[in-house]
């Protein structure tokens, strides 16, 4: 592993229904937000974006103040090699050292692939 750091993490939660994501996404470019990475998760009707984004604290009043449910959990950003068994070998110095993932996604910027954990 590379580098590791701790990220703040936004998580927005709407009914699951089009264009909920468009008004997420279209509120955090109004406020001139960049997104960095997200993920959507679905349970029971409802649904929850996870996100990086570059002003966490901002983009908490911008979408509080549309109405929408919001909070931020402290996630892990792990650098990566982003070629085949970058994954592989992060997963596997985790799983060896008793590590439990929640749940994970990943992006690749113009500074190379960074694996977000929880």
């Amino acid at each position: 592993m590379e580098k590791s750091y701790v990220v703040k993490q936004i998580s927005i939660f709407s009914e699951n229904r089009p264009g909920r994501l468009a008004a997420v996404a279209g509120a955090l470019r109004d406020a001139k937000i960049n997104i960095f990475a997200f993920s959507i998760a679905e349970a029971n009707g409802f649904g929850v974006v996870r996100a990086l984004v570059d002003r966490p604290d901002d983009a908490y009043r911008t979408l509080t103040d549309l109405g929408f449910r919001v909070s931020f959990t402290d996630v892990i950003g792990v650098k990566m090699r982003d070629e085949p068994g970058g994954l592989s070998d992060i997963a596997s110095i985790l799983g060896d050292a008793g590590v439990n993932i929640e749940y994970a996604y990943a992006y690749s910027g113009k500074d190379g692939a960074v694996l977000i954990l929880r």
